[in-house]
C-alpha cells in the first residue's frame, strides 16, 4: 500500500510520463459543446477513456446522448465495444450521461502496466476523435 503521499506522487508521475510520451493536443474539453468532453481515467484497477455528458438541464443532456447513441455502430467501429449509462452517477452524486471503454487489470500504481495504459488511452481516445470530428455537425445540432 502508499501512503495518501506517495499516491499523489505516482498519479503525478504516470500523468506526466504520459504527456511525455504521446505530447499531443487531445480535443478532451474543446468539444465545442458546453459540459461535454472527453476524459482519460485510471485508478488502482483499470483505465478508462469516456465521453461524458455533465448538462445540468437533463433534456439537452437526453438530446445529446441520443443524437450519440444513435450513431452506436459508427461508434463501434471505430472504439470497439463499449459501455454506456444514461444516467451515471459520479461519486460526488451528480448525474451525467457516459460512453466509455475500459481495461481492467491494469493500475496506474504499478510502473510496469503505465505503457499499456498510455497504449491503450492513445487508441482509444484517437478512435473517440475521429468519430467525434466526423459526426460533429450533426452531434451540434440540438
Amino acid at each position: 500500500m502508499f501512503s495518501k503521499q506517495e499516491a499523489q506522487q505516482l498519479k503525478k508521475e504516470f500523468w506526466t510520463a504520459f504527456g511525455k510520451s504521446f505530447p499531443r493536443k487531445w480535443i478532451l474539453y474543446d468539444t465545442k459543446i458546453k459540459d461535454m468532453a472527453f476524459k482519460f481515467n485510471a485508478d488502482n484497477k483499470k483505465a478508462e477513456v469516456s465521453l461524458d455528458i455533465e448538462m445540468k438541464d437533463e433534456i439537452f443532456r437526453n438530446a445529446y446522448y441520443d443524437k450519440i447513441w444513435s450513431l452506436e455502430d459508427m461508434l463501434k467501429e471505430e472504439i470497439g465495444e463499449f459501455y454506456k449509462d444514461e444516467y451515471f452517477t459520479l461519486e460526488n452524486g451528480k448525474v451525467i450521461s457516459r460512453i466509455w471503454v475500459e481495461k481492467s487489470g491494469v493500475s496506474i500504481f504499478n510502473k510496469n502496466s503505465w505503457q499499456e495504459i498510455f497504449e491503450f488511452f492513445v487508441d482509444k481516445m484517437n478512435g473517440f476523435e475521429r468519430f467525434y470530428y466526423e459526426y460533429e455537425d450533426f452531434i451540434k445540432d440540438i
